[in-house]
């Protein structure tokens, strides 16, 4: 009775490599959304690439045409670029600094209102550290004046 309900084995038939190849390809192969950002990143690379090879090409012509002019007008290029640095650098410094101000302002006007800007733990513990260390010195200060006041009249005592 058992043997009515056992499955017939199957014997491995070989199958076609190509058929295989093509069943694995089929599987594997990238769907439409893929396909489409594929195409995509490619005509994208293309286009950089072109841009690329006309931006090259645009600056070696005009190296070519404009260094016979930029050679017989450098006398009046070097002085007028060093002018312009320092009046570009000038203004920037002077922007800088103007914006560290308004922004240490903002923080101290914060602080010493009592809206505890960002920061304010720590400042309060660094003035408690010196406000102690302070102290330890002065202590340290009186004990060791005296230590030295004693050695004074022990090596003079009449003075």
């Amino acid at each position: 009775m058992a043997d009515l309900h056992r499955q017939p084995t199957r014997t491995p038939t070989r199958t076609n490599p190509i058929t295989a190849f093509l069943s694995n390809l089929y599987t594997h192969s990238p769907n439409s959304t893929q396909m489409l950002g594929i195409l995509t990143l490619i005509i994208t690379v293309a286009i950089l690439l072109f841009l690329a090879g006309i931006t090259l090409t645009a600056t070696v012509l005009g190296l070519i045409f404009f260094s016979p002019i930029i050679l017989i007008s450098s006398p009046v290029w070097i002085p007028l670029a060093i002018f312009f640095f320092v009046t570009v650098a000038s203004v920037l410094g002077l922007c800088g600094t103007g914006l560290s101000i308004v922004a240490v302002g903002s923080w101290m006007y914060k602080y010493f209102k009592g809206m505890n800007p960002p920061g304010a733990g720590r400042v309060d513990y660094a003035r408690s550290r010196i406000a102690d260390t302070a102290g330890q010195v002065k202590d340290y200060a009186k004990e060791y004046g005296g230590y030295l006041q004693r050695k004074v009249k022990d090596a003079a005592p009449g003075a």
